[in-house]
């Protein structure tokens, strides 16, 4: 039954589906769910610091429903394109339910698209990695799984991670730097690999050269399904769930910083270097994302075994309350810049 928790991850889908369909300010429900209703909610329940026993960790690596979970998330990400696509392309609505439907696709995608895409993308299995990056088709960021597999785990913490927020940097210049440096750096990576395997680039092994072909041949499939006018109500769509992930990857490093060594590289990853939350609403929706320390630890640990440490810095909020304070600069900056290690700020 303790698995069954994580099919509270659906309610953001379920909230999409239902103001979708019924339109009007309908449409804000998912909005208003997942940035007023849960950050509210976790507020007011207990936070969950709790680790699991040896018994019930290895029943929970062995049990096929953590797993199962995770896939039922595709089917329900592309009906809900396919729905929102149809809405636009056959309908008229007013500027405000065009902002509704807009936010309630893009926050899917940020979550049960990318958040899974991001969990299916560290499997071993080159089937679960090829749906993680099926995931991050809708919002244009198949990139994402190069840049994060070989960039930002080495890098996570530094100056040279894109990933990494800055210390009194603001979510919206990190908005910018961050989508930017990292399809850079996707790319450089994608060339250091093709040199180690002496391929070229129009090699079968350049995948960054693939994601731009299919990315390409998905919008052209919007087109001819839906019409101009949806395909880029779409886009636009996918552009909000990226950005929903780069709010993400900046509250969970802001201002933490690796040291660098006499030697001049720098100390190993630790539990210090990203902030947790253990507040359990935000936890079972987003996956367990939330305990990212243990994450970092060992990038290929499941999301339901993933533990908590006592040196992580904890956040005063969860992840999704977390992402709206960032959202006004001056109060993010007040909450969070105390609780940053005094050797880790700038001198």
């Amino acid at each position: 039954m303790n698995s069954l928790k994580y099919l509270a991850a659906y309610t953001i889908p379920i909230s999409a589906f239902i103001g979708v369909n019924m339109e009007g300010y309908w449409s804000f429900l998912t909005p208003l769910y997942a940035f007023v209703a849960i950050p509210l909610l976790e507020i007011l329940l207990a936070q969950d610091a709790g680790n699991l026993t040896e018994s019930a960790r290895a029943s929970k690596r062995l049990n096929p429903i953590y797993d199962l979970m995770l896939f039922v998330n595709i089917p329900i990400v592309f009906v809900l394109i396919w729905l929102v696509g149809t809405k636009i392309s056959t309908g008229s609505y007013d500027f405000y339910e065009y902002v509704g439907f807009a936010f309630s696709l893009g926050i899917v995608l940020g979550t049960n698209g990318i958040n899974v895409a991001h969990e299916l993308g560290h499997r071993q299995g080159s089937v679960q990695r090829f749906l993680g990056k099926l995931l991050l088709l809708p919002s244009f960021y198949m990139h994402f799984y190069i840049e994060h597999n070989f960039g930002h785990h080495v890098h996570a913490a530094t100056p040279e991670d894109p990933a990494t927020a800055r210390y009194n940097q603001s979510v919206y210049h990190f908005w910018v730097t961050s989508v930017f440096r990292q399809y850079i750096n996707a790319w450089r990576i994608q060339r250091n690999l093709l040199k180690k395997e002496s391929a070229t680039f129009f090699s079968f092994k350049n995948d960054m050269f693939w994601y731009a072909i299919i990315q390409l041949a998905y919008i052209g499939l919007l087109y001819v399904v839906f019409g101009g006018f949806a395909t880029a109500f779409l886009m636009l769509c996918g552009i909000i769930g990226f950005l929903l992930l780069e709010t993400v990857n900046y509250i969970e490093h802001y201002g933490l910083l690796r040291l660098k060594r006499s030697s001049g590289r720098y100390e190993r990853v630790q539990e210090i270097h990203s902030w947790n939350s253990n507040h359990v609403i935000g936890r079972i929706v987003l996956y367990e994302l939330t305990r990212h320390s243990d994450h970092h630890f060992k990038s290929s640990k499941k999301y339901q075994l993933l533990d908590y440490h006592n040196s992580s810095p904890d956040m005063p909020y969860g992840y999704p309350t977390s992402m709206v304070l960032s959202l006004i600069p001056p109060l993010w900056f007040r909450i969070m810049n105390p609780r940053i290690p005094k050797e880790m700020k700038p001198a």
